[in-house]
């Protein structure tokens, strides 16, 4: 396909896949805000807390490369829909759950439908798009779609406060819901020419390694540990031999698709445990109700409103290695800023400062990242290139959250002295791997600038001559 960004047909493909993956994401950050509320109403430790945030994230790191597989051999459109269907059925499962099991479930399910949203969104726009324009709309998305994930909070407040916890599910309904409806009219639907069965096993064995993984993880269990990663470490084995795998282990054979996702992994591991833990702080140690928690990061969503699709063109010029290596220094250098906010501390001089630092780094980082994921892969690969970026940022979340808050002595209580004191530890982790991050893009990431993959003959004619002609 060959749509002009800027146009009505780009702008609707634009708006359907912010808004399918934006969900998803503002799922992803939503749900932290109203932990301490969870916590009161459904009787809640800190394990109960850890599987609301991982049960979610070990389907949908789990399923991402399936997800996105299965889009490209059975269209991209087709799977997309499917995933905002079953992800607004489990987010109401989610707003009546009975108890923090029932909920941990439905967040399982629901993270399966987002496993089907977060990949298909970037295949859409990357085969969709003519290749000038494809940096520059991947730009807006992760701009818009980051946007969505730093709005969570405070929308996640808003509603905690004005009326349930429950309401942070039930948000997504009538998004999902127009979601469907733009996605049905304005994007063209599209298939790489493979048609391979769908890698079952695979998902099987990761799935089941990941959610005993973190199961041992959480528990603090060695053998359920152990056995995990022996799964793991098994799926990487029977995918090396597969014919048919979900994971093609020879795309890390590139050192740019590597180094990207590495860089991925340790960034995402830094935001993932120190936001699950500043957030809990915020409420718990300083005071703060939920929608002044989530006030309080509105700054990031301004920084990422304002630089993420210029730092996408400015990857588009001078290459990604420059933003990828500044862009996690500057994020680490927002958490260490964030280690003095403490209880009457003012906001304008401790916490608004750290989250224009922090957001500046993100800003840098994401569209210059997702460029050069996409540009190292295959032109048939898209679908699993973005799959295997966004399990990989998922993974790093879902290994902080279950480990973090043991490593630093926060097993059970969340007395607000002892949660204030463990949080700073946590922050000086997270700078850590924030700045390994930075390192790494610029011992991987080549200078040159990001070129975007091609997709001719990659993709099947248009199903609706109607859809056909606009796109033209």
């Amino acid at each position: 396909m060959d749509v002009r960004f800027g146009t009505v047909a780009g702008r609707g493909v634009i708006a359907a896949t912010v808004l399918g993956s934006g969900i998803a994401f503002l799922d992803g950050t939503v749900v932290n805000v109203a932990l301490p509320a969870i916590a009161e109403d459904l009787d809640s430790d800190i394990a109960a807390l850890q599987w609301t945030i991982d049960a979610y994230l070990v389907t949908l790191t789990a399923l991402l490369l399936l997800g996105g597989s299965i889009g490209d051999r059975y269209g991209r459109k087709r799977v997309y829909i499917g995933g905002l269907i079953a992800f607004t059925l489990a987010s109401i499962a989610c707003a009546a759950a009975p108890s923090a099991t029932m909920l941990a479930v439905s967040r399982a399910v629901q993270g399966v439908g987002a496993a089907f949203l977060v990949p298909g969104s970037l295949a859409i726009i990357g085969a969709t798009f003519a290749s000038e324009d494809r940096s520059r709309a991947i730009g807006a998305w992760s701009g818009l779609a980051g946007v969505a994930s730093a709005l969570g909070p405070f929308v996640g407040g808003w509603l905690v406060d004005a009326a349930s916890w429950r309401f942070v599910f039930l948000i997504n309904v009538p998004l999902a819901a127009v979601a469907v409806l733009i996605t049905a009219k304005y994007v063209p639907e599209t298939r790489a020419p493979v048609h391979a069965p769908p890698d079952i096993v695979g998902a099987i064995l990761v799935s089941a390694g990941l959610g005993i993984a973190c199961w041992g993880l959480i528990e603090q269990l060695v053998v359920p540990s152990l056995v995990g990663v022996a799964l793991f470490a098994l799926f990487v084995v029977v995918e090396a031999r597969s014919s048919h795998p979900m994971l093609p282990v020879s795309m890390f054979k590139n050192s740019q698709f590597s180094g990207a996702n590495a860089t991925t992994f340790a960034v995402y591991a830094a935001l993932g445990g120190a936001f699950f833990l500043l957030v809990l702080e915020l409420q718990l140690a300083l005071g703060y109700s939920a929608l002044e928690a989530g006030l309080a990061l509105l700054p990031v969503t301004a920084m990422m409103l304002l630089f993420s699709a210029r730092a996408g063109a400015l990857a588009q010029r001078i290459g990604p290695r420059l933003p990828m290596t500044i862009g996690p220094l500057v994020v680490a250098l927002g958490m260490l800023a964030f280690i003095r906010v403490e209880p009457g501390a003012s906001y304008l001089t401790t916490f608004f400062p750290a989250a224009i630092i922090f957001g500046a780094g993100l800003s840098l980082t994401v569209a210059p990242l997702t460029s050069t994921v996409l540009a190292a892969a295959g032109e048939n690969d898209l679908g699993v290139a973005s799959g295997v970026n966004n399990a990989v940022a998922r993974l790093a979340g879902l290994v902080a959250v279950a480990v973090l808050p043991a490593a630093i002595g926060l097993e059970t209580t969340m007395a607000p002295v002892e949660l204030s004191d463990s949080v700073d530890t946590a922050l000086l982790i997270s700078a850590a791997a924030a700045a390994v991050g930075g390192v790494i893009s610029f011992l991987t990431v080549r200078t040159g600038a990001v070129v975007a993959p091609t997709l001719q003959g990659a993709e099947q004619p248009c199903l609706d001559p109607c859809r056909a002609n606009m796109a033209a």
